[in-house]
């Protein structure tokens, strides 16, 4: 990285505009060539904000897509390819952007929730979407040509309100987490019939024991965490706990990746499969994924979000307006993988912090979110990896 000394989360920018909380961002991960890194950020204004670096190296809002949806906008993603912005909104609806002539034009909406919107989530291969809701249901949308999309599975299992979907980085994989305190592994049994695979709960795999807010896959794919912070007795703070799981047996195309969950018990957990994720199975007992270990001691209050660098370094947002930032402890191998904490930044933001997001193309730089209605880029900088 070329800076010595300990590690540094330094402030960069911070780009205002947004005339109410930012929920989500979305850093695109094919800008075309010679572009320089793009964010989409979204939020309680109805609006989609974009974002580019001008020559000067100032960060500037290039694009306002709003008058789309009438309500706060939850989420945004970009398609693999880069040329796709599909947007989910209170409104029930989801909306993709193209862009093209020097604009973006809504060229869809997909409806069917019946209520809220809260996530979406492209695939690895682009040709298919998810979308998950308040109304407890998962959809599964495929894209046609001419920007058509048709819903190819609705997925029930959930009993309260889902919060996130993610897809697996490489495999048609869909994980989905909940106000029920649960996580659901998602495949398609080869028939083009969708399935719940696994359940993840406290009661049967030390999952969590209050609500999963989100989850966050790094780019190779063996490994979930999951954020559950609690109250210990007697400490001035929260107990907030990491959970490790580590893969003994996968496939190569999927060794090493990390899931991220967080919960609203405060806890982050990470779990991990010896599973061939490439051929899901069913049945009862049928478990690919198990836990592994525990961290504690960070975060004061709920985690909203986290998200792991194409360097294993995983950054955390929480409400009590703190970033951290972990590191694999090379050192700790006795009884698996363990992290570190490599930095805690104190009022990265003034409220709460929604999501945190590093950069593809830059993996020292990270985006932060925020209930200030701000979006912050940071530089990472020292020896963040010894």
């Amino acid at each position: 990285m070329g800076d010595g000394g300990a590690a540094e989360l330094r402030e960069a920018h911070c780009l205002t505009g947004h005339a109410d909380r930012v929920w989500s961002l979305a850093w695109n991960p094919s800008p075309g060539a010679g572009a320089g890194p793009v964010l989409a950020s979204c939020g309680g204004d109805k609006a989609v904000r974009i974002w580019k670096r001008a020559a000067d190296g100032a960060w500037q809002c290039t694009d306002v897509l709003e008058d789309t949806h009438n309500r706060t906008v939850r989420s945004c993603a970009w398609s693999p390819d880069g040329k796709l912005l599909a947007t989910a909104s209170f409104d029930s609806t989801t909306a993709i952007w193209e862009y093209s002539g020097g604009d973006f034009e809504c060229v869809a909406t997909l409806e069917g929730h019946e209520n809220e919107v809260k996530s979406v989530s492209w695939s690895a291969s682009g040709s298919l979407l998810a979308t998950c809701s308040r109304d407890k249901s998962v959809w599964i949308w495929e894209m046609q040509p001419g920007n058509e999309f048709e819903c190819v599975a609705v997925l029930q299992g959930h009993t309260q309100d889902v919060k996130m979907v993610q897809w697996h980085p490489i495999l048609d994989i869909l994980v989905s987490v909940s106000y029920d305190n649960s996580v659901r592994v998602w495949a398609d049994d080869g028939d083009d019939e969708w399935h719940c695979v696994q359940t993840l709960t406290e009661a049967h795999n030390c999952g969590h024991s209050s609500t999963v807010w989100a989850l966050s896959f790094n780019h190779k794919g063996d490994r979930m965490v999951t954020c559950r912070p609690r109250w210990n007795v007697g400490s001035p703070g929260f107990l907030w706990t990491v959970k490790f799981l580590h893969s003994k047996q996968v496939t190569q195309e999927v060794t090493d990746a990390i899931q991220l969950l967080f919960s609203d018990d405060h806890t982050l957990k990470i779990w991990d499969t010896s599973a061939d994720l490439s051929r899901p199975k069913t049945g009862d007992g049928h478990e690919s994924w198990r836990h592994l270990s525990t961290l504690t001691g960070y975060h004061g209050r709920t985690i909203f979000s986290a998200h792991c660098s194409s360097e294993d370094i995983i950054a955390s947002g929480a409400g009590d307006d703190a970033i951290c930032l972990f590191t694999e402890d090379k050192s700790s191998m006795v009884e698996g993988p363990l992290y570190r904490l490599l930095l805690k930044k104190e009022k990265a933001h003034d409220m709460d912090i929604n999501c945190v997001r590093w950069c593809p193309q830059n993996p020292r730089m990270l985006a932060s979110a925020s209930d200030d209605g701000t979006v912050k880029l940071w530089e990472l900088r020292g020896n963040a990896l010894d």
